[in-house]
């Protein structure tokens, strides 16, 4: 047997997790291409939206407002949430057209649906890395210092995809027989902005407020972010509190999605 035809055969002897992860790296490197491709500045634009919208809020807090929240540099205090924060907007959002945007393909095809999911938080995943220059940058112009604490950044970044994996099996199958909820889903999202401490930090919420912004699972996740500069804001009844709560919505999403998955396809 030649080496090509050994080579063709050999994704046929591959186990289902092996046959799950190449088909979702093919389609989410297929969307990166055509979303780069049809783009004049392509990967620029992974550097250029969140550094515009980091550079808005910059300007109005540092300059327009008396600011009594955050740490300094508040440039890199402000990106080290806005940056994650992006990936899971993005994702989340997307997903509610995961299943209406390519029906006839996915009703085609006999691949596990929830790679339509997978595929979305990976590649906004994959852009979010990509940004993380924009971070770098700043932070060495500031002069802002590198803590040990940046060891905790892989662990962020596992149980923010396992948060985001969690909302898009949710609204994935719910928008197909609830098509208001991808204008709630924005709505949402839009408060969940503020609600969640990028402008500010967690440790800035007084009294109850504090407790209570511990239970956005968000919290806990930008707090593992922002401890590679900021250390005092690592905060691990917020992380605990995130793993808990990721854990149960990801129980959740794949309940909704498994049964709802049949009616879906005759949906769509």
């Amino acid at each position: 047997m030649t080496r090509n035809s050994a080579s063709a055969a050999a994704p046929s002897t591959w186990s289902p997790f092996a046959r799950y992860r190449h088909s979702l790296w093919l389609l989410t490197t297929r969307d990166l291409k055509v979303r780069y491709s049809t783009s004049a500045l392509g990967y620029v634009w992974s550097i250029l939206d969140p550094l515009v919208m980091a550079g808005i809020y910059w300007f109005v807090f540092t300059q327009v407002f008396q600011r009594t929240v955050g740490h300094e540099p508040y440039i890199v205090f402000l990106l080290a949430a806005l940056l994650p924060w992006m990936w899971f907007n993005g994702a989340v959002s997307d997903c509610t057209r995961a299943f209406l945007k390519e029906s006839k393909l996915i009703r085609s095809t006999t691949i596990p649906r929830s790679i339509w999911v997978g595929r979305l938080v990976l590649s906004k995943g994959i852009e979010f890395l990509l940004s993380l220059p924009v971070l770098a940058a700043f932070a060495i112009a500031t002069g802002a210092e590198l803590h040990w604490e940046a060891l905790w950044f892989p662990l962020a970044v596992v149980m923010q995809t396992a948060l985001t994996v969690a909302c898009g099996l949710i609204v994935a199958p719910l928008v197909v027989f609830f098509r208001d909820l991808e204008r709630a889903t924005k709505l949402v999202l839009r408060f969940l902005f503020y609600a969640s401490p990028i402008i500010y930090g967690l440790s800035d919420l007084p009294g109850d407020l504090h407790v209570l912004g511990a239970f956005n699972p968000l919290s806990g996740i930008f707090s593992l972010y922002r401890a590679a500069f900021f250390p005092e804001q690592l905060d691990w009844f917020a992380v605990g509190v995130s793993a808990g709560m990721t854990a149960l919505l990801l129980l959740v999403g794949v309940l909704i999605f498994r049964r709802s998955l049949r009616a879906v396809l005759k949906e769509i």
